[in-house]
């Protein structure tokens, strides 16, 4: 397994996936309790955003008025970012099984988001323990961020690339980093054994039927240089 249990990229995302697993766990029992905003403590709707604090890596919910000064990109001065609403379905994304492969991520659910903290792209995949950082093949990142320019309209920190190849899915999306970690939690609260039984497995696909009913379509394009990659690559037996 490619993780690293120590990363302090994981520990943090780790902290807001508990968060999210606790209202989870909680659910419609519990009684509702009026949310607001932790920036400025003002009350808020269910329907609000979120900033993301870039030094614990938290995101927390914002008022109206929050969200519309933190709008500007230098309204948050390093510190904060607004996360993105915006989610775009992928159905062209170029990611062949060879390349997916040499990323050595060893479950078939992912997502990769550019961190300004570290300098490059992270990898995270959901599991019963928590987001699990995986680490990542820069070679075939590199082959896949060429392949797909689309990938040039990631807001980093804050939006991140979603990949679903778990039982046969080709599916992908930029989606809001809060997405990945709403779906970390989920997993984290329902899976049971070693397989996770139909329940949790009946809310992931719940999960990202919900992504592309609120997503708008994307294309990826593809260059000229991948797609000649791609075919010099395929196996006899006609590849994947």
């Amino acid at each position: 397994m490619a993780s690293r249990a120590d990363s302090p990229a994981r520990s943090r995302l780790a902290q807001l996936a508990r968060r999210r697993a606790e209202v989870a766990e909680r659910g419609a029992e519990a009684a509702p309790e009026e949310e607001r905003c932790e920036l400025c403590g003002a009350a808020i709707d269910p329907d609000h955003r979120h900033l993301l604090d870039l030094r614990s890596r938290e995101l927390l919910c914002a008022c109206r008025a929050c969200s519309l000064l933190f709008d500007r990109g230098a309204a948050g001065g390093g510190h904060f970012k607004l996360v993105p609403e915006r989610i775009t379905a992928l159905p062209d994304f170029d990611l062949p099984d060879f390349v997916w492969e040499r990323l050595r991520i060893p479950v078939d659910i992912a997502f990769f988001f550019r961190s300004s903290e570290d300098g490059r792209t992270l990898a995270f995949y959901p599991s019963p323990m928590g987001p699990t950082e995986s680490r990542l093949g820069l070679e075939a990142w590199a082959e896949i961020a060429a392949a797909n320019p689309v990938l040039e309209a990631m807001a980093a920190d804050v939006e991140a690339l979603l990949v679903n190849r778990a039982r046969g899915e080709r599916r992908q999306w930029l989606a809001p980093i809060g997405e990945c970690y709403r779906l970390v939690a989920t997993i984290r609260v329902r899976w049971k054994g070693l397989s996770g039984g139909s329940e949790v497995w009946g809310e992931i696909d719940d999960f990202f039927d919900d992504l592309d009913r609120r997503a708008r379509p994307g294309v990826a394009v593809v260059s000229a240089t991948a797609n000649a990659a791609s075919a010099g690559a395929a196996s006899p037996a006609g590849g994947s």
